[in-house]
């Protein structure tokens, strides 16, 4: 083995850069951070020749004439003062890693002046070497970074397209300027303007600025905070209706630093679980306020993780209030805008082990077969329906509803109801399903018929295992299952409201759920049984109905906790503007 030797100071630095500048994007986030930090209310990002030339100016504080080399040192910085400060930070920035890191791999200038002086100073750095000279300049700091990875050609070929690489630093620079409203931010690449965002007073004139003024009106907000464990959150969640092809338009935030959490993407998940479609996400822009002393963000060099003192209080108090959020906020009948009065408290969810979800649903295409030969309801069991000691739906509603008006019935599928403001068409299948689902999951017992006469259905041995071993979580749903022999099986009870099921259609369901559900996972299982049961029982496709079974169906999915989507994600209702449909016309309708 060769002798052990001191590694030269720009290697060092070349060593620390590989963890803390990734890409171009990771010189971006450094430096307008510092920008953030430094208390400025505009900052300017310019970027070029394939994303290896970042220009960054900002109307911020500066930095000190004397400091100005040291800040160019490893593990300078001004945000940290000693080890007790690490677990107490306020700042984006405390490691002092970033612009030694940069100096090792990029040609860097820095101009900056500070209120006290009428002249500035001017920085040249490469190679970890530094030169300063005075200058004359505004207040503020302009860091220009030229040539990036210019020394380690490596480097370069894990770099990306620069079309990819300017998607990186474009998507950081939406999440900073969500995080901090009261900043104008400004984006361009080769001189063109790709983000202009002006500072506003308000986080929903940023996310207008930076998406369109159409995503306004399909956010709910997330506000709650706890006096005594000094949390809050606040932001906006999408309704489950408007949902995105990736997860790139979740931005999450603790202390207004954009993070990578485990804990709160998971809370997210739980929140919105069987609302949203298969492959498709939320829209969601909330910032977490808590003590920095409860939480370590020195986890990694990136400062993109963070740790909790307590991560089971996190995630209840994050998936409350995403819950809370869009369960209170009904659809207003008049013009589909929520309404905020008469919140319910949100129950305490059942708290699942990190890493134990399984956000897969199993889509159920409605049946009509012929009714069962021959049934009867169960001794001191009522059908469900009427059973409202146990069923009785407990959300929060308005006090007083407004009146209902139907107007007709579209292929027999479409449920039309006029309001002031907007033709709402409602699935009929999907609205039932829903209702039906939220009074399954509310109910502690759910009522079962008997089945006199039944068919003996045939099985694969390895099916009718799988049926007997989870009988007593079936009984739970109402489906009593008895082993006949090896390939063999009977119904001797189904739930009330599947009496117009053919058995073997039942039975085909319940084997798909069990096959696709872990044997581990109990929770899963019931979902799936309390979806595939609500969506057999539920009205169908092409029934016609009478208008009072429409107006019935319509309050009832004004009661329910989430009337967005059914369990297994589609919308329920679509809404046409009667200023609209006037305009197609030529019409000025009031």
């Amino acid at each position: 083995m060769a002798r052990i030797k001191q590694l030269s100071v720009n290697l060092i630095n070349q060593i620390a850069a590989g963890e803390v500048i990734e890409r171009p994007a990771s010189v971006v986030k450094e430096l307008v951070e510092n920008s953030i930090d430094a208390g400025s209310s505009k900052i300017e990002i310019a970027v070029s020749n394939d994303c290896r030339n970042i220009r960054i100016a900002d109307n911020g504080s500066g930095i000190h004439p004397d400091d100005i080399q040291l800040a160019f040192t490893k593990h300078a910085t001004s945000k940290l003062s000693d080890e007790n400060g690490l677990f107490n930070i306020t700042t984006l920035g405390f490691r002092g890693e970033a612009l030694a890191s940069i100096i090792s791999v990029a040609k860097v200038t820095c101009t900056t002046r500070t209120v006290d002086f009428d002249y500035g100073t001017k920085v040249e750095a490469s190679d970890s070497v530094v030169k300063s000279s005075k200058v004359g300049c505004a207040i503020g700091t302009i860091m220009e970074v030229n040539d990036l990875f210019y020394n380690q050609p490596a480097r370069l070929k894990f770099l990306k397209s620069p079309k990819t690489e300017f998607a990186y630093i474009q998507e950081y620079v939406n999440s900073l300027s969500l995080s901090h409203p009261e900043i104008s931010f400004n984006l361009k690449n080769n001189n063109t303007d790709v983000i202009n965002a002006p500072k506003c007073s308000n986080l929903l004139s940023r996310i207008s600025d930076i998406y369109s003024p159409s995503v306004i009106n399909e956010l709910r907000e997330v506000n709650k905070s706890d006096s005594f464990s000094h949390i809050k959150i606040s932001g906006f969640v999408s309704l489950p209706s408007y949902t995105r092809s990736s997860k790139k338009s979740v931005y999450t935030f603790v202390n207004s630093r954009m993070v990578k959490c485990s804990v709160i993407s998971k809370a997210i998940d739980i929140a919105y679980k069987n609302m949203l479609p298969s492959n498709r996400y939320p829209f969601v822009v909330i910032n977490l306020e808590i003590n920095p002393q409860d939480i370590d963000v020195n986890a990694h060099p990136t400062k993109r993780e963070i740790r909790y003192k307590n991560p089971n209080q996190i995630f209840s108090f994050v998936q409350s209030a995403v819950a809370y959020a869009l369960s209170a906020n009904k659809i207003n009948s008049d013009n589909n805008t929520p309404l905020n009065d008469n919140l319910v408290p949100f129950q305490k969810p059942k708290m699942p082990e990190f890493g134990m979800f399984d956000e897969s649903h199993i889509p159920i295409e409605p049946v009509s077969p012929p009714k069962i030969s021959s049934v009867s309801v169960e001794k001191n069991k009522k059908p469900l329906e009427f059973e409202q000691s146990n069923m009785e739906l407990k959300f929060d509603t308005p006090s007083v509803m407004k009146q209902i008006n139907v107007i007709g019935q579209l292929k027999n599928t479409f449920i039309l109801v006029e309001n002031d403001d907007n033709l709402e068409i409602i699935d009929q299948h999907i609205a039932d399903e829903r209702y039906i689902y939220e009074k399954l999951k509310s109910s502690k017992e759910i009522a079962s018929q008997l089945l006199i006469v039944s068919d003996v259905l045939d099985v694969e041995p390895s099916d009718c295992e799988l049926l007997i071993n989870a009988k007593q979580n079936l009984l739970k749903f109402g489906y009593q299952i008895e082993k006949i022999s090896d390939t063999q099986v009977i119904f001797k009870k189904i739930p009330q409201l599947l009496s117009h099921i053919k058995p073997k259609d039942i039975l085909s369901e319940l084997l798909v759920n069990l096959k696709n559900s872990p044997d581990t996972d109990i929770d899963t299982l019931e979902e799936k049984i309390l979806i595939t049961t609500s969506c057999k029982a539920a009205i169908k496709a092409g029934d016609k109905l009478t208008l009072w079974q429409m107006e019935e169906i319509v309050k009832k999915l004004r009661k329910t906790k989430n009337p967005y989507t059914c369990p297994h994600g589609r919308p329920i209702s679509h809404f046409l503007p009667i200023k609209e449909i006037a305009s197609f016309f030529d019409r000025n309708i009031k």
